[in-house]
């Protein structure tokens, strides 16, 4: 199983896959003339300003909270180790190639799930790729929306919603509490230690309490964790960089020649740099999820008017997810050369923290445990909103389905521990690429409504004299309607 398991992730992330996510990006990026980097000021300026007036689930941070919650987790600490450790220093320039790139598709994807969502008797807001592949498209479409829908509830289900993240939260707190594994209970035919045993069942309760409110308390938990946990892990990784601030230009340059295959014997540098580029960008789409299309389904519960707006703030999600967060692990990683030391998982990540900071093995593993620990968390909480939401679409908003969903979700939740390492992240890998390419055919045919969006809206904003723009609500109309 896992060799089969391996030789289909290798075609599903195979060259087609890798430059048809960098394309996308890079088409956005032209199309809205480089937006991510343009616009960042205005984008960060947006997410900590809500707009008033709009008509949604939740406040525009809320909904930037969500996806983060869903975005900022295992991928973060464990996925960065292991496509280092996979694809060599030079992975990590690929990821953030991916993270910038993916600004502006996920600038893109925010914009349309506000631009066409709907929503039901109750006022609730329903958006996401299903709903701008079915109202920008046309219902002709509808086989693509649905697709994308069951891979997201699949994915969501056994993939990067549950069992990675488990996983992850699980084997740091075995490294933790039980290294040597000195106390283990026979399970499943195999042996597992109390401490996987506890953890996994602590967090399984804890996700069983916090589902049960809905999105709301979703949003609530997010909204509160996330950013603290950000300034937490990121203020650990600058410290660490200051600390080894000497070697950081022989870093650099290490990951250059690394990315481009330029340390590999002859004939090998093609080689070495597809694999870096396969283990990078895979897991930076794993990360950020830029081209995913799981973002716009919370953005479209976003208090907004206005997409293009809403997409500036959904961008800002990419650019601390990718461009801060992973970076800081990844140079982390490099600068102790923790990706040599033969260890996998959260163990390189561990290594790093206690060679590059000033405090013991423990105190690193029990810091990085706790960071782990509530990103994956909230990332399990974000996933469950996504994959409801799909599972909504596939079936008409039946609550009975949802509420069936819910259990057997937390139940892949409380069984994720005992699933090999391997096979998870390749399960994952798998999912995220077969959501990607309906979620990119759609942005591919829709890039001219976005690029429309954008140019109608920064040029109504700047013709309003004090700079904020009266709202001027778009939403559902179709591309023959404009």
């Amino acid at each position: 199983m896992d060799a089969f398991l391996t030789n289909f992730n290798s075609i599903i992330w195979g060259a087609p896959m890798i430059f048809l996510i960098l394309g996308i990006g890079v088409v956005l990026t032209v199309g809205c003339r480089g937006i991510q980097i343009r616009r960042l000021p205005l984008a960060l300026k947006y997410m900590v300003k809500n707009e008033e007036g709009g008509q949604g689930d939740v406040t525009s941070f809320q909904a930037l909270c969500t996806a983060l919650s869903a975005t900022i987790g295992t991928g973060n600490i464990v996925g960065v180790a292991t496509a280092i450790v996979a694809g060599g220093p030079g992975a990590l320039f690929w990821l953030e190639l991916a993270g910038l790139l993916g600004m502006a598709t996920k600038y893109a994807e925010g914009l349309l799930a506000v631009k066409y969502r709907t929503f039901d008797d109750n006022g609730n807001a329903l958006g996401g790729p299903f709903y701008y592949i079915e109202n920008g498209l046309g219902k002709n479409w509808r086989w693509l929306a649905k697709m994308f829908a069951f891979f997201g509830a699949i994915a969501g289900l056994i993939g990067i919603g549950t069992i990675t993240q488990i996983n992850g939260i699980t084997s740091a707190a075995e490294t933790f509490f039980d290294p040597n594994r000195l106390n283990t209970i026979s399970l499943f035919g195999n042996d597992y230690t109390w401490a996987t045993i506890i953890s996994g069942f602590v967090v399984t309760i804890l996700v069983a309490i916090v589902l049960i409110g809905g999105v709301q308390r979703i949003a609530r938990v997010s909204e509160i964790i996330v950013p603290l946990m950000i300034v937490i892990y990121v203020g650990l990784c600058l410290f660490m960089i200051i600390l080894n601030i000497g070697k950081l230009p022989a870093v650099i340059v290490e990951i250059v020649q690394s990315a481009f295959g330029l340390r590999a014997v002859s004939g090998g540098a093609l080689g070495a740099m597809m694999i870096a580029m396969q283990k990078g960008i895979a897991r930076g789409i794993f990360s950020n999820e830029s081209g995913l299309g799981s973002a716009p389904i919370a953005a479209a519960a976003a208090q907004s008017k206005e997409p293009v707006r809403q997409g500036l703030v959904s961008m800002t999600g990419t650019f601390i997810d990718t461009i801060i967060v992973c970076n800081m692990t990844g140079m982390a990683i490099i600068l102790t050369g923790a990706w040599q030391t033969g260890l996998e998982g959260s163990a390189v990540t561990i290594y790093a923290f206690t060679e590059a900071l000033p405090i013991s093995q423990t105190i690193a593993s029990l810091l990085l445990m706790i960071c782990l620990a509530f990103f994956a968390f909230t990332t399990i909480l974000g996933w469950n909103y996504y994959s409801e939401r799909c599972l909504s679409y596939l079936t008409n908003g039946n609550t009975k389905f949802s509420s069936a969903f819910r259990i057997v979700y937390i139940a892949a939740v409380f069984i994720g521990p005992y699933l090999t390492v391997t096979a998870v992240w390749t399960i994952a890998d798998i999912f995220n690429g077969l959501m990607a390419f309906p979620n990119i055919i759609a942005l591919i045919l829709l890039s001219p409504v976005v690029f429309k969006e954008t140019k109608s809206y920064f040029l109504r904003l700047g013709q309003s004299a004090d700079g904020e723009l009266p709202s001027m609500p778009l939403s559902g109309a179709s591309i023959d309607e404009e």
